[in-house]
């Protein structure tokens, strides 16, 4: 049988978090996708072996989550079959040290306030960490929430992304309900 590999490269301050206290989170990680991973804590180099490429696919994607600023409980859900993990890159957007902080405290907002609206009313997760944006939660989802970030990171008010949310909501309350009148 095919043995598959990855390496990913993550923060190395993020490598604890990875590890986890005693070896448990990585422990637990490969129980749970039946893959090997192995931690160059020096480097910050993660090497994963496994024989289903799928279960390492999502193994390697939960590994860059955590590496992203998400806690391990968290990145555990791209484990999901409909569950994904998006990176914005701000590099892309920031032109000076001075825009990326700007452009970090738009989609923060005061006090964590805009993420946490966004995350509501998008059932997603969020991590603003380094110079990337990160997203997890079911790919519908993702796209509306990423297309919400893009639009503060243009530079829209804060208010119309928030009613443009409400209404990207209400229209999915509105599928999941008629899709079950149907059935």
């Amino acid at each position: 049988m095919t043995e598959y590999f990855y390496e990913i490269k993550i923060p190395k301050e993020r490598i604890a978090v990875l590890i986890g206290k005693d070896g448990e989170i990585k422990k637990r990680i490969e129980e749970q996708t039946k893959t090997k991973i192995n931690v160059d804590s020096q480097e910050g180099d993660v090497s994963v072996k496994g024989k289903d490429a799928i279960s390492l696919y999502n193994t390697r994607e939960l590994i860059k989550a955590i590496g992203r600023g998400f806690n391990p409980d968290i990145a555990q859900l791209l484990l999901k079959a409909d569950y994904v993990f998006d990176i914005i890159h701000l590099n892309d957007v920031a032109k000076t040290k001075n825009d990326l902080l700007r452009l970090k405290g738009r989609v923060i907002g005061k006090e964590g306030k805009c993420r946490r609206i966004i995350e509501e009313l998008t059932e997603t997760y969020i991590s603003v960490y380094g110079k990337t944006i990160c997203i997890i939660g079911e790919a519908q989802n993702v796209a509306i929430c990423r297309r919400s970030i893009e639009s503060l990171l243009k530079g829209s008010p804060h208010g119309n992304v928030y009613k443009w949310l409400e209404k990207q909501r209400r229209e999915i309350k509105k599928r999941k309900f008629l899709g079950r009148e149907a059935k």
